[in-house]
C-alpha cells in the first residue's frame, strides 16, 4: 500500500508539493532555533561555570547565605587539606580554589597622588601553579596587550577600566579594599597586561590576580572564598549525584562553617534561566505542531475538493470511506517523512553555520549583568536530527486526519453526481 501510494505522490506532484514545501520550511525553521537556543543554553553554562559557578562549588553555609555579596571573610579555611581530600574522593573532577573580592583600583602619580580611581571586581586565580586556570578563563586569547602574570605583584585589568582610568602596561596600580577580619587593606601591583573576554560583566571592571597574591593582601592565608569543581564534560545529573553524596557526608546543619556543595543549576538564577529555556523549546514545538497542522487542513480541504472526482470513481468501484480516510492518512505520513528530511538537511545546514560563524551582539550586552559570551552561536546535538520530526510528521498526519473527515460526511449520491458533470 505504502509503495502504491509513493509512486502516486511522485506521479502527482501537485498532491505533494505544496504539502511539502509547508513541511519542510516549519520542519528548517524547528531544527535552527532549536539549535540556536540550545547554543544559547550551552554557551549560558559554559560561561557561567568558567567565571562563577563551576560545574559545582564548595561554600560554607554562612557564605551561602550571602552568597551573592560574595562574603570572602565567611569562606573556607584549610583549603589545600580540603582540596586533596577532594581530589581522592573525586578524581575525575578538577578542584580550583577561588577568591572572589572588590575594592578601589587607583593608578598614583609619581608623587603617590591619585590620578584615577575606580571600582573593580577582583579574581583571586592559581596563575602559577598550573595552566587549568589559565586556559579555563581563555587568558591567552583574552590577551590584548602586554603580558600574563609571570611573578608575584604583577596582575591583569580589563582593556576597558585600563581606558577609563588611563592605565598602561607597567604601571604600579593600588588596589584598596578590607581584609577577612574586617581591617583595611592595600597592596601595590604591576600591570602586567590588558584582557577582554568578551563578556560585558567581565569586561566592565575585572581584575585578575594570582590566588596566593590575594591571600597575602586579604590576609586570607590558606583560605578562599568557595572551591570550584569542573567535570571533564559537564552532566547535570552527575553533579546533583556527586551534590547529594557530599551533603549526606559532610553538612552539618548546626555548623554554619560547614561545607556544602552546590550544583551548577541550583546557583544564582540558572534554575530559572534552564528551565525557561526549556519551557520555551518545548511551547516553541506544540505551536509550531498546531500552526502547520491548521495550514495543512486547509491544504487537505483544497485538496479534497480538487479530488471529489477521483473519490467518487474509489466509491463506485467499491472502496470504503474508511479505505479512502486510511490512504489519505498514509499518504501524508509519507509527505511528512518527505519534507521532514528536506527540512532537516536544510535546518542542519545553516545551523551548523550558526555554529561556527555565530552572530556578534557585543552592541546588545553593554548593559547586561549576565555572563556571557560575545558571539552567539548554535549548537548542532543528536537531537537537532531528529527533533524536526516532531512537527513534521505529526503535523502532517494531523492536517489530513482533520480534512480528511469531510470524506465521511460526503453524500455518495452526491459525489456520483459531481462525477457525471
Amino acid at each position: 500500500m505504502l509503495k502504491f501510494l509513493a509512486k502516486g505522490l511522485l506521479r502527482d506532484r501537485s498532491r505533494s508539493l505544496f504539502p511539502i514545501m509547508i513541511i519542510a520550511s516549519g520542519v528548517m525553521l524547528t531544527v535552527l532555533v532549536y539549535s540556536w537556543m540550545n547554543g544559547f543554553s550551552v554557551m549560558l553554562i559554559y560561561e557561567t561555570a568558567r567565571f562563577e559557578t563551576g560545574h559545582i562549588k564548595i561554600v560554607t553555609r554562612a557564605y551561602n547565605e550571602l552568597i551573592d555579596q560574595k562574603p570572602y571573610d565567611l569562606g573556607l579555611m584549610n583549603v589545600n587539606k580540603k582540596i586533596k581530600i577532594l581530589s581522592n574522593e573525586y578524581p575525575q573532577i578538577h578542584w580550583q580554589p577561588r577568591i572572589y573580592f572588590g575594592g578601589l583600583l587607583d593608578l598614583p602619580d609619581e608623587k603617590g597622588e591619585t590620578l584615577s580611581q575606580g571600582e573593580v571586581i577582583g579574581f583571586g586565580v592559581d596563575l602559577f601553579t598550573d595552566s587549568y586556570e589559565q586556559d579555563l578563563l581563555n587568558l591567552e586569547e583574552a590577551l590584548t596587550a602586554g603580558n600574563l602574570p609571570t611573578k608575584k605583584g604583577e596582575i591583569l585589568i580589563s582593556k576597558e577600566v585600563a581606558e577609563k582610568l588611563d592605565i598602561n602596561i607597567q604601571d604600579i596600580v593600588t588596589i584598596i579594599g578590607s581584609t577577612m577580619y574586617g581591617s583595611m587593606a592595600m597592596d601595590n601591583f604591576t600591570v602586567s597586561g590588558l584582557v577582554l573576554f568578551g563578556v560585558q560583566a567581565m569586561d566592565r571592571g575585572a581584575v585578575i590576580v594570582d590566588i596566593s597574591d590575594v591571600r597575602s593582601f586579604l590576609d586570607m592565608e590558606d583560605s578562599a572564598s568557595e572551591i570550584l569543581g569542573f567535570l571533564p564534560k559537564y552532566d547535570e545529573d552527575t553533579t546533583f549525584e556527586i551534590s547529594a553524596a557530599f551533603n549526606e557526608t559532610y553538612h552539618d546543619e548546626d555548623d554554619e562553617f560547614s561545607e556544602i556543595m552546590l550544583p551548577l543549576r541550583t546557583q544564582g538564577q540558572m534554575e530559572y534561566l534552564i528551565s525557561t529555556m526549556d519551557g520555551y523549546m518545548e511551547s516553541f514545538i506544540f505551536i509550531f505542531i498546531i500552526i502547520m497542522s491548521l495550514v495543512l487542513w486547509n491544504s487537505g480541504l483544497m485538496n479534497g475538493i480538487r479530488r471529489y472526482g477521483e473519490v467518487g470513481v474509489r466509491l463506485a468501484i467499491g472502496e470504503s470511506k474508511g479505505h479512502i480516510y486510511r490512504s489519505l492518512i498514509y499518504e501524508s505520513f509519507l509527505i511528512g517523512i518527505a519534507a521532514t528530511i528536506i527540512g532537516t538537511a536544510i535546518g542542519l545546514v545553516f545551523s551548523y553555520l550558526l555554529q561556527y560563524k555565530g552572530i556578534n551582539i557585543t552592541s546588545l550586552m553593554k548593559d547586561s549583568q549576565m555572563i556571557m559570551g560575545a558571539f552567539m552561536r548554535a549548537q548542532v546535538t543528536p537531537v537537532s536530527y531528529y527533533i524536526g520530526f516532531i512537527p513534521g510528521v505529526i503535523a502532517s498526519v494531523i492536517g489530513a486526519m482533520i480534512s480528511g473527515i469531510g470524506i465521511y460526511k460526503r453524500n455518495t449520491a452526491q459525489l456520483f453526481k459531481e462525477l457525471e458533470i
